[in-house]
């Protein structure tokens, strides 16, 4: 991938009308973070008027959906964003990781199933669903195998899924006056585990350079006591997944890294539209209800994410250096109000959407301690 032509302008761009004031503050310090690391100016808030005609470098808070949209904002390729594009909105969503019940369950417009078939042995027991009609068929072949967990395709950081351990008590779920809207803009039912761990592995493309990465997220408890994304750990190297791979890891690492890949080539396959320069992807290893050990890769972000302040400052790392061969970064989200740990880069400090304080920053330690 070539780097974005120097007379380029970095813009920030919140995708969403509504979206909370925390993504789009984090969203404007992170795009103007990577104005001057590339060299490049920093163009502010993408605003249709203003930078009409320009030659810019988006970074978007969601991946781009549809030609129409990458059209007017004037991307063409992943060389113009850090994130990605799709055709349609269901392949960037937790959707995708799982195939339908049969032949005859509701599907959207451009669903490929030559992609479930490919990360069949990647990803985790499970069916997505697109109409009411299908969901309780589907509930009920997958609880003969133990607890679901029903995730809702367009929810992030956690919020809005459940565990269903009987049928009984998904029909609950189905006997909801929403239910019937939740699921026709489509779940995810998904085969629960225990004592789960969620590995964090990607790539990204910024500037001429390629950056990988490993590592796991943990979660926080938001205000409202509820159990949210916290933050991310990550070990990134310069180069490609071999280069991330010659690294001493750990046996379950290296598997999360395998998984990631077969599920990344297959989006290339499957969605030959689809583009990215920012491929990150959460891989879940726990223990399933009859005991045995299971990994498997949960969905895909090819967008600006959690993790995303941690890539940045790997990146800033490895301009700094270019023979640094390897960095220790992490990203912390946290709802306690509390001063800024020594060296830490703070990315943003105030209200979140849910709750009246969130505290984001980075830190950055070396590979080798």
């Amino acid at each position: 991938m070539t780097p974005p032509n120097r007379k380029k302008m970095v813009v920030a761009h919140s995708v969403n009308a509504d979206a909370p004031l925390h993504e789009i503050q984090t969203n404007h310090a992170l795009a103007k973070w990577l104005a001057h690391i590339l060299g490049l100016k920093f163009g502010g808030r993408y605003d249709p008027q203003q930078h009409q005609g320009r030659d810019l470098y988006l970074l978007p808070t969601q991946t781009i959906v549809g030609a129409a949209c990458a059209r007017q904002l004037g991307v063409k390729g992943p060389e113009d964003l850090w994130g990605g594009y799709v055709e349609h909105d269901f392949i960037c969503t937790k959707a995708i990781s799982h195939g339908l019940l049969n032949r005859h369950a509701h599907a959207p417009k451009g669903w490929a199933p030559l992609f479930s078939e490919r990360v069949r042995s990647v990803v985790l027991d499970g069916l997505s669903v697109f109409s009411f009609e299908d969901a309780r068929p589907a509930a009920e072949h997958l609880l003969c195998s133990g607890p679901i967990r029903l995730k809702p395709i367009h929810a992030c950081a956690g919020r809005g899924q459940e565990v269903i351990d009987s049928l009984d008590q998904f029909d609950e779920v189905l006997a909801r006056p929403d239910a019937r809207a939740l699921f026709t803009e489509g779940v995810v039912l998904e085969q629960d585990l225990e004592q789960v761990i969620t590995h964090s592995v990607g790539q990204s493309f910024i500037g001429g350079k390629l950056l990988s990465y490993c590592g796991d997220q943990y979660l926080t408890q938001d205000a409202h006591g509820e159990d949210v994304y916290g933050g991310s750990n990550l070990l990134a190297v310069q180069g490609g997944y071999d280069d991330l791979l010659a690294l001493d890891l750990p046996e379950e690492v290296r598997l999360a890294i395998k998984q990631a890949q077969v599920f990344d080539r297959a989006a290339d396959e499957a969605y030959p539209g689809f583009y990215a320069s920012r491929r990150n992807y959460d891989i879940a290893q726990g223990v399933a209800s009859d005991g045995k050990k299971r990994s498997g890769v949960l969905e895909q972000s090819w967008r600006m994410g959690g993790a995303s302040s941690a890539e940045v400052a790997a990146l800033q790392s490895f301009v700094n250096d270019p023979q640094m061969r390897a960095i220790r970064v992490s990203s912390v989200e946290t709802y306690i109000d509390q001063p800024l740990p020594a060296d830490a880069i703070e990315v943003y400090r105030g209200p979140a959407q849910n709750s009246d304080f969130l505290l984001k920053y980075v830190t950055v330690k070396s590979y080798d301690g």
